[in-house]
C-alpha cells in the first residue's frame, strides 16, 4: 500500500528539515520550555491542514480560547478554521476537594471529554496543548505512562495525526521525564538560549521521527509577526552540481595578473590587512566588476554603514544604483545582534538559490566572527558556507581585519586556511607618508605572482604600481633602500 503524502506543517523551514512533513496517522511530541514557541508550532501545523481542506481540532488544556484567539491575532491568523475545545481546567478548575485524589476523579473526567471532542469533530489533525496537565494530575508516572499510552491507541484508532506539545521544564528532571519520547512516533525539541548581548538564541532538532530521512543537527528559528520560521541547518554535500569552470576578472588588470588570470569561480578569497588598506575597496570592484558584466552579485556589510559605503565607492569611481536597480546588486547591512550564524547562512543561500548570484561579498568577517562570539563551532559553520558556495560556483570574497601596527599585526582567530586565495594588504612608511601595499599570499588553483606591489586608491579608482624590487622590509611598515631608481617604481601612475 502506497504511503499517503505526508503532512506538512506550514512552517517555513522546517518542512524542510523533515523532508517533506510528517508522516500521517501518527503520533508527535514538540517538546519545549515555556516561550519556545510550541503553540504557535501547533497553530501553523493545523492552519496548514484547515488551508488544505482538512478537518482540524486544538485540544487547549491550559490556555482559554480568548487567550489562542489573542494570540493567534498577534501574528495575523484566524482561528475561525479550527475546532477549539477548552478543557475546564484550563477555563474553570474544580474546586478542592479532599476525598479523592485527581488521577482518580478530575484525570477519568479530562480524558472522557477529550476522547468525546475527538469523536465528535472527527479530525484529521489534532493538536494538544499541553502534556503538562495530564503530568500533574496522574502523579505518579506508571499511572502518567498508561494514560498516555491508551491516548496513543485512541489517536491510532481515530487515523488522525496527532501533535502533543510538552513543557520540557517540568519533565526534564522528574522521575521518568522522557516516557513519552519511546512512545510518540516523531520528537521535535525546541530549544532557546539567552547570551550576554542581544535578543535569545532558538534552534530545534528532530530528536526522531521512524522511518524518515530528516535533517539531523540543531537548525535555527525565529518567531515574528506571522509565524515561526527555520532556517535548516547548511548542509554542503547536498549542493554539488557541476559549473562552468574558469577566471572572473577583479576590474584591475594588474591584480588580475598578479592572481594569475583573475579569481577562480568557485573559489574563496580572503582580503586580509589593518584597517584603511582598500580591502572593502578591492571587494567592491569586484562586485561591481561582475554585476556590470550581467552576474549578480550580492554583499553583506557587517561594520560599515551604507550611506558611508556608498559614498566610498562613489569616490572610487564606482556607481553602485544603477546596477542595484537593473537587480544585477544587491547590498545588505546586517545587524548581528539580530541576525543568527544560521538564519545568515540560509540568507546567502536563497541569494544563490533563487537570486542566481555569482559572487558573494563578506564585509567583513571580523565583524562576523567577533558580533557572534558566543556562538559555538561558527569557524566550522563558515567552512560549511564556504563549501557551499564553492559547490555552487560562487566566487566568495571575505574581508578580514587585522590589529596592530606594521610588523606587530596579528588577528583574533585564523581563518587563512578556508580561503584558496590570500590577498596580503599592508601600510608601509616612506619618505614621511604612509603608503598601501598588496601582494597575492596564496593561490591553490596555480602560479601567481609573488611581487609586493604599491596600492593606490583614488578618483581614478583602484590602481596597483610596478614590484617594489628597490625595498625591502616592506612588510615590517618600515623599508629600506637598496637600489636606484625607487622613486619610480613608487610613483603613484595609473595602470
Amino acid at each position: 500500500m502506497e504511503s499517503p503524502e505526508p503532512a506538512m506543517t506550514g512552517i517555513d523551514g522546517l518542512d524542510e528539515v523533515l523532508r517533506g512533513g510528517l508522516p500521517r496517522r501518527r503520533l508527535y511530541m514538540v517538546q519545549g520550555s515555556p516561550g519556545a514557541g510550541k503553540t504557535t508550532v501547533g497553530l501553523q501545523f493545523l492552519l496548514e491542514g484547515a488551508a488544505k481542506g482538512e478537518t482540524v481540532l486544538f485540544i487547549s488544556l491550559s490556555e482559554t480560547e480568548e487567550e489562542l484567539t489573542s494570540g493567534a491575532r498577534s501574528h495575523g491568523w484566524s482561528l475561525d478554521g479550527i475546532h477549539i475545545q477548552v478543557h475546564a481546567v484550563a477555563n474553570a478548575p474544580r474546586e478542592d476537594q479532599t476525598v479523592f485524589q485527581a488521577a482518580e476523579v478530575d484525570l477519568p473526567e479530562m480524558m472522557a471529554e477529550l476522547f468525546d471532542g475527538v469523536d465528535r469533530v472527527k479530525p484529521a489533525r489534532v493538536v494538544v496543548d499541553s502534556l503538562s496537565e495530564f503530568r500533574l494530575l496522574a502523579g505518579a508516572p506508571h499511572r502518567y505512562r498508561r494514560e498516555m499510552m491508551r491516548l496513543k491507541q485512541f489517536f491510532a484508532d481515530c487515523d488522525c495525526t496527532v501533535m502533543l506539545l510538552d513543557d520540557r521544564s517540568l519533565s526534564r528532571d522528574s522521575e521518568g521525564g522522557f516516557e513519552l519520547q519511546s512512545l510518540a512516533h516523531g520528537v521535535i525539541e525546541l530549544d532557546e538560549v539567552a547570551p550576554d548581548f542581544g535578543p535569545s538564541r532558538r534552534r530545534l532538532r528532530i530528536r526522531k521521527i521512524r522511518g524518515v530521512s530528516m535533517r539531523t543537527g540543531w537548525h535555527d528559528y525565529t518567531i515574528a509577526t506571522g509565524g515561526m520560521a527555520v532556517f535548516p541547518r547548511l548542509v554542503a554535500a547536498e549542493y554539488r552540481r557541476p559549473f562552468p569552470v574558469g577566471t572572473m576578472n577583479t576590474g584591475s588588470e594588474s591584480l588580475d595578473h598578479m592572481l594569475g588570470g583573475g579569481i577562480d569561480r568557485g573559489s574563496s578569497t580572503l582580503l586580509i590587512g589593518p584597517a584603511g588598506t582598500g580591502k572593502s575597496s578591492i571587494a567592491t570592484l569586484c562586485a561591481h566588476t561582475a554585476a556590470s558584466r550581467g552576474e549578480r552579485a550580492a554583499l553583506y556589510l557587517f561594520d560599515e554603514r551604507l550611506p558611508s559605503y556608498f559614498a566610498r565607492a562613489s569616490g572610487l569611481g564606482l556607481d553602485l544604483e544603477p546596477l542595484i536597480d537593473a537587480g544585477l546588486l544587491s547590498i545588505s547591512q546586517i545587524d548581528p545582534a539580530e541576525r543568527t550564524p544560521g538564519q545568515f547562512a540560509s540568507d546567502v543561500r536563497d541569494e544563490i538559490e533563487k537570486g542566481g548570484a555569482r559572487v558573494i561579498v563578506i564585509d567583513s568577517l571580523t565583524g562576523y566572527l567577533n558580533s557572534m562570539s558566543q556562538e559555538r563551532n561558527l569557524v566550522l559553520q563558515l567552512h560549511e558556507l564556504l563549501s557551499y558556495t564553492g559547490q555552487r560556483g560562487v566566487a566568495s570574497l571575505l574581508v578580514f581585519s587585522q590589529h596592530g601596527l606594521f610588523s606587530s599585526m596579528h588577528s583574533s582567530i585564523d581563518v587563512s586556511y578556508l580561503s584558496d586565495n590570500i590577498l596580503l594588504l599592508r601600510h608601509y612608511e616612506y619618505r614621511g607618508e604612509i603608503r598601501q601595499t598588496i601582494s597575492v599570499f596564496k593561490r591553490r588553483s596555480g602560479p601567481h605572482d609573488r611581487s609586493l606591489r604599491e596600492l593606490g586608491l583614488g578618483p581614478a579608482g583602484v590602481t596597483i604600481g610596478a614590484p617594489l624590487n628597490d625595498l625591502k622590509g616592506v612588510l615590517g611598515g618600515i623599508p629600506e633602500l637598496t637600489g636606484v631608481g625607487s622613486g619610480a617604481l613608487l610613483s603613484r601612475s595609473a595602470e
